[in-house]
């Protein structure tokens, strides 16, 4: 692999949607934990997964009222000291095979506070660096189960930097906007599909926004029959380079990233044409 490259591999995964089910929870885990081997072998310095990889809770199991009325989240049903457990074993594993980690999880806020729609950055040391909160949720997590994040997140791997997005920021261009400013070689995109089908169009969006914006996108999705997609890297022209199993079942899709010139020409450009036209 040449020197200046990077190889990254995007998961399509299981998702399972009940956090009071440890047995799941513990499905997930190994699940995911396959996939990291899997990307390791195939020479991958970051394995990117979906939102919900290891579970997307419901809003019908999570809800005080539920299943049959959807009310306020009660977390405390959650198996929480599993899910930490899982975390756990996948930050070891990123240590043991050297590969950096991109893992979605609900992160945990003192009570009464509702947890964060998360993602957690594990370095190849086995050490979480960083942690992204969703901003832009829907109006069923807004309401019922999360608390927003508020700011960008940004890091760096062998010289690359990448921004994080999770869940609906994928229809905000705003966002993608912001992490072109921060000089970003790609964002890493987190979507889930669990439980809806007809989501074609995010790839849609995904390729229009790293064209827009010219760097890498990831989008990492779950292995949905029903969903439409498929994970997927996107180069800075808007091309799906790499893809995951199209038959939609657990899988990686790998490809090399490298600093594309049209990357900088483009970032210079729109920086002055934004400075010209607020001025």
């Amino acid at each position: 692999m040449p020197e200046n490259t990077l190889r990254i591999a995007v998961a399509q995964s299981t998702v399972r949607e009940d956090p009071t089910d440890a047995t799941a929870l513990r499905d997930s885990g190994a699940e995911v934990r396959r996939l990291m081997q899997q990307a390791a072998d195939a020479g991958a310095r970051l394995v990117h997964f979906t939102e919900g990889a290891i579970c997307f809770p419901s809003k019908r199991v999570m809800s005080e009222l539920g299943p049959d009325e959807i009310g306020p989240s009660d977390w405390s049903k959650a198996e929480w000291a599993v899910l930490q457990d899982e975390l756990d074993r996948i930050a070891a594993l990123s240590r043991e095979l050297g590969i950096w980690t991109v893992i979605p999880s609900v992160h945990q806020l003192p009570t009464p506070s509702r947890p964060h729609n998360s993602m957690y950055v594990v370095s190849d040391q086995g050490k979480v660096v960083t942690r992204y909160d969703e901003r832009t949720l829907s109006t069923t997590k807004i309401t019922w189960m999360y608390a927003p994040g508020k700011e960008p997140v940004t890091f760096e791997v062998d010289g690359y930097r990448f921004g994080l997005a999770l869940g609906l920021d994928v229809l905000f261009p705003e966002l993608f906007t912001e992490y072109d400013r921060l000089d970003v070689d790609g964002v890493l995109v987190s979507y889930s599909t669990a439980g809806v089908s007809g989501h074609e169009h995010i790839e849609v969006q995904a390729r229009g926004t790293a064209v827009n914006n010219t760097y890498w996108i990831s989008l990492a999705v779950p292995a949905n029959p029903d969903g439409g997609l498929e994970s997927g890297l996107i180069d800075p022209r808007g091309k799906l380079v790499a893809a995951g199993p199209a038959d939609k079942t657990p899988g990686i899709a790998v490809t090399d990233l490298h600093h594309a010139e049209v990357t900088t020409v483009g970032r210079e450009f729109r920086s002055r044409t934004r400075e010209r036209i607020s001025s």
